[in-house]
């Protein structure tokens, strides 16, 4: 009898030593977002969108300030604690002996990677290359690519900088000619959008930009339309996946496009300065890659795209733990949740005085970012009235034809917040 009492509470002291063991182990945030994600499996994503309990347990998985209001995470967003954890733990690691650890241990993690991203891609691995931002990976190809002079390359003035510019570089010292569209956004109408690119093509176009998702507005494109009609004409695509990829749900393949670029820093929430390429794998060989490889750059390898000199694996190594957050979350939730938090805000403005909005309400073509201008005044105004008085922190622009403030809320942000943007940008357009 006293050895049967002495097995019961034997075991389950090491129930509770367990349980102790765990409860310490993991902290209470961590634990309670599993439970809430647990709860939450039956909810249809469109419900759980406005379900502030929710989005509370996810709020704290960051470690956001609570001092700033940020609002501008179409620059850049942060990663959730277990993704800076992970950056921080690999980078003390190559520190204790760089070459060893760097090269010899965290360099063999760049395939699972690699396979990880294909995967939340939607396409092969073998077409999938990392690198540091969407820059770069639409540079690769903007500059990799042969053309001749007279060579047309279609993409519009709305555009990100970088890349028109790249392109003025390319036309500048190549001699090829860019046909530059112009757009007036917002647009829901996307049998013209796909008419406004076609009828710009001719016989002489040999590559067509589309930026997905419009970092100015937030402006959804209809890509793979596009990409269709481009390719009945035998001109290849390249897009411009920044704001697009883990922020709205799709697959590269089902795009049927060429090219395609993202960082990994906004949406996906890996570590500031991580990217990725897709290149369709029959196109890699015809491609020069940006840095020169130790052997063919024409060879028909992904990787070329990866030469990049040292690194920070320590920041691409984390990378995966991104992936492993987004997907816990769930993509389709994620983008409902992002879609009524713009929404929200943009709701309770749209009828102030001088409020113009310059993003869609509809899911078809926007998502997280909203812009709004006030009439009789300059962007600037607002967004330095917004974080001299309430430390909201957004995005002035003027670019082409649009100018605004941009306002992008993230999982992180509260109905709560928007309520305090929504009495600042009353206050604004209130005061004398």
């Amino acid at each position: 009898m006293k050895s049967q009492h002495r097995r019961n509470f034997l075991q389950k002291a090491g129930l509770f030593t367990a349980s102790a063991l765990l409860s310490t182990s993991v902290p209470a945030w961590s634990r309670n977002l599993s439970k809430a994600i647990a709860e939450a499996g039956n909810i249809p994503p469109e419900e759980l969108a406005s379900d502030e309990s929710f989005w509370y347990y996810v709020q704290q998985s960051f470690t956001s300030s609570p001092a700033v209001m940020d609002l501008n995470n179409g620059g850049v967003s942060p990663a959730p604690k277990t993704v800076q954890d992970a950056m921080k733990r690999y980078y003390d690691l190559s520190n204790e002996a760089p070459s060893y650890y760097m090269w010899r241990i965290l360099d063999q993690g760049r395939e699972p990677l690699r396979a990880n991203l294909a995967r939340l891609a939607g396409c092969s691995a073998e077409e999938i290359a990392v690198n540091r931002n969407a820059s770069e990976g639409l540079e690769t190809i903007i500059f990799g690519l042969t053309l001749k002079p007279g060579d047309e390359i279609v993409a519009t003035r709305q555009d990100y900088p970088n890349v028109v510019n790249a392109y003025k570089q390319r036309e500048k010292r190549d001699g090829i000619k860019m046909v530059w569209l112009n757009l007036e956004l917002p647009i829901e109408d996307e049998e013209f959008l796909v008419k406004k690119f076609v009828s710009a093509f001719t016989s002489k176009t040999k590559l067509v930009h589309i930026t997905h998702m419009i970092n100015w507005t937030g402006q959804v494109l209809p890509v793979k339309k596009i990409a269709a009609e481009a390719h009945k004409r035998g001109i290849e695509v390249l897009v411009d996946g920044a704001h697009s990829f883990a922020h709205l749900t799709f697959n590269i393949n089902d795009l049927g496009v060429d090219y395609f670029a993202t960082s990994l820093h906004k949406w996906l929430y890996a570590p500031i300065g991580s990217g990725m390429l897709y290149v369709k794998k029959e196109k890699i060989k015809n491609v020069y890659p940006m840095f020169a490889t130790a052997d063919d750059p024409l060879k028909d390898d992904i990787r070329k795209f990866e030469t990049l000199g040292t690194r920070p694996f320590y920041i691409e190594q984390a990378i995966s733990k991104a992936i492993e957050f987004h997907e816990m979350i769930g993509s389709e939730r994620k983008q409902q949740r992002l879609h009524y938090l713009k929404n929200y805000w943009m709701e309770k403005v749209k009828s102030l005085p001088g409020v113009k909005l310059r993003t869609s309400f509809d899911p078809r073509w926007a998502c997280a970012i909203g812009c709004i201008s006030i009439e009789g005044k300059e962007p600037v105004e607002l967004g330095s009235f917004l974080f001299e008085k309430y430390k909201i922190h957004t995005s002035s622009f003027t670019w082409e034809n649009i100018s605004g403030v941009r306002i992008t809320p993230n999982v992180f942000t509260t109905t709560k917040n928007l309520d305090k943007l929504v009495e600042a940008i009353t206050a604004f357009g209130q005061k004398k």
